[in-house]
């Protein structure tokens, strides 16, 4: 069964594995009586009706074929294009002498046929447009970097015009992190085998395997004793919001505080009001620089927006509590900045007890040892470098799996942590331990762009409000988000802005 990962479901959220565990599934269902070489051609032939349907037109399809399993794959892959009668050339990165098991099987079967493996060097064909190119070089049971032969050839790959579709995953590709191993295949289309894996969905994964199709070879993962890693929200319904009743009022739709906005920074703390109001908040209040306010009523009039009394420690004090006792969720660092007077506001929210969201420069403040007493309904949302602040990470390859990042993160804070990025994560956290990452496969390059987190944090911060609890605000808010983005973009991803996306907002919580 071909499942497209993106496309709506019946199931909220998919289980994703790690490599090892997908080789335990291999191994069991094989223990438990099915010929490993028939799931071998179960893959092959998934494969070849895949390619054949996306390229039906293709003039030649090469197959790169490296030792191991997904070597077979491609092998059989090779084999049954073949029989349809498509000029196939063979590439083979091993001595065919040294396959084994069901890939020696597979060598033999290409053998019975006639089909010949080429004797050049593919690293000096020009291969055109109009060609496929196969990766099932490493698949995903590499250990240790890309090396020798193989980074030339993943180079070669690479630098073909042609279309690319990969074989369980793009070589070099390390499926539980999403990062290379020095050098991974760029595929357009990558079809993964048995179960889905965390890492073709967020990371550098996201790029590196373009569209990800699944074949389960006919396993149900959940069968068997082999636990996900991770699982991946899917494109169905926005789970519901609480309903709302013909005598409900402003209040009954919740009241979120928003602290932020300070001297050239007015945008941020604006647009996380806007998102909010677009999410459903009853009632938006914002505490910002009194040359800001101007701004705020003409470009949002809903919004109540107030000027912080910045030069009077006592009154600023005052004024903070009385808005606590009105709000019922705080959202506090779009545009914060790190001043005195943001010091201040951030050790000031430490005395707000109830949910509460933190971006942006608060948790720069948090990195920097201004650290908030532990918190149970309190979501963070950092980019890789704050969340690397927060954890006072320096090297690259700490930062390199998001999964243990994330995961670290809700440890180290007591906080719903939710990751941005590419793939984005959730992290729920509890005092008795997190729970396994949420990520959203969603969203589009048009969103790498000044606001959008201030956006994100506005959506979150909105839902709370609603009534959901900080795990699922975090992981709708992201979903909601990511969807309005897909939505506002549209094929034109290249200057798109936060607030091009405030009526999908509106259009997905409802």
């Amino acid at each position: 069964m071909l499942i497209d990962p993106r496309q709506p479901s019946q199931q909220e959220i998919l289980p994703l594995y790690t490599a090892a565990a997908c080789a335990e599934l291999d191994r069991l269902v094989i223990a438990a009586g099915t010929p490993g070489f028939k799931l071998m051609q179960k893959a092959a032939s998934s494969a070849w009706q895949l390619l054949d349907k996306r390229w039906p037109n293709t003039d030649c399809i090469n197959v790169f074929c490296g030792g191991g399993n997904n070597g077979g794959d491609g092998l059989l892959l090779a084999l049954y294009a073949a029989q349809a009668g498509k000029q196939v050339r063979l590439w083979l990165a091993v001595n065919p002498s040294s396959y084994k098991n069901e890939a020696a099987q597979a060598w033999q079967a290409v053998v019975a046929y006639g089909l010949q493996p080429e004797t050049g060097d593919p690293c000096q064909v020009e291969f055109t447009a109009k060609e496929v190119l196969v990766d099932a070089l490493l698949g995903i049971g590499l250990k240790g970097e890309v090396r020798g032969q193989l980074r030339a050839w993943i180079n070669a790959i690479n630098a073909a015009p042609s279309q690319v579709f990969a074989l369980d995953a793009p070589s070099g590709l390390l499926v539980d992190t999403g990062q290379p191993a020095g050098l991974a295949v760029e595929a357009d289309l990558t079809l993964t085998f048995i179960a889905l894996k965390a890492g073709l969905f967020t990371g550098l994964g996201v790029d590196l395997c373009g569209e990800v199709r699944l074949s389960n070879l006919g396993i149900t993962a959940s069968d068997w004793p082999v636990a996900p890693n991770a699982y991946l929200q899917q494109n169905n319904q926005i789970s519901p919001l609480p309903a709302r009743k013909k005598n409900n009022h402003k209040g009954s739709h919740g009241r979120l505080l928003i602290i932020g906005g300070l001297t050239g920074m007015g945008g941020a703390a604006l647009i996380t009001a806007q998102a909010a109001l677009r999410t459903g908040a009853g009632m938006v209040k914002v505490l910002t620089i009194a040359e800001h306010l101007a701004a705020f009523l003409a470009t949002q009039p809903e919004i109540m927006v107030e000027a912080l009394a910045a030069n009077s420690k006592t009154q600023l004090e005052e004024q903070i509590k009385a808005a606590f006792s009105w709000a019922d969720v705080l959202a506090i660092g779009p545009g914060l900045g790190q001043s005195q007077l943001a010091k201040q506001l951030w050790q000031l929210s430490f005395q707000f007890t109830g949910p509460m969201l933190v971006d942006a420069d608060a948790l720069n403040l948090w990195a920097k040892g201004l650290v908030p007493p532990a918190k149970g309904q309190r979501v963070i949302t950092p980019h890789p470098g704050e969340a690397a602040r927060l954890l006072h990470k320096t090297q690259i390859e700490d930062l390199a799996d998001r999964l243990v990042l994330a995961t670290d993160l809700a440890l180290t804070t007591q906080s719903v942590a939710l990751l941005k990025g590419a793939g984005s994560l959730v992290v729920d956290y509890s005092p008795a331990g997190v729970k396994q990452p949420i990520i959203c496969p969603f969203g589009n390059p048009g969103m790498g762009v000044a606001g959008m987190g201030d956006l994100l944090s506005g959506c979150i911060a909105a839902l709370m409000a609603q009534g959901l609890t900080a795990y699922e605000a975090a992981q709708e808010g992201m979903k909601i988000h990511a969807l309005a983005g897909d939505l506002a973009a549209g094929n034109q991803p290249r200057g798109l802005l936060p607030t091009d996306l405030l009526p999908f907002l509106r259009e997905l919580v409802n």
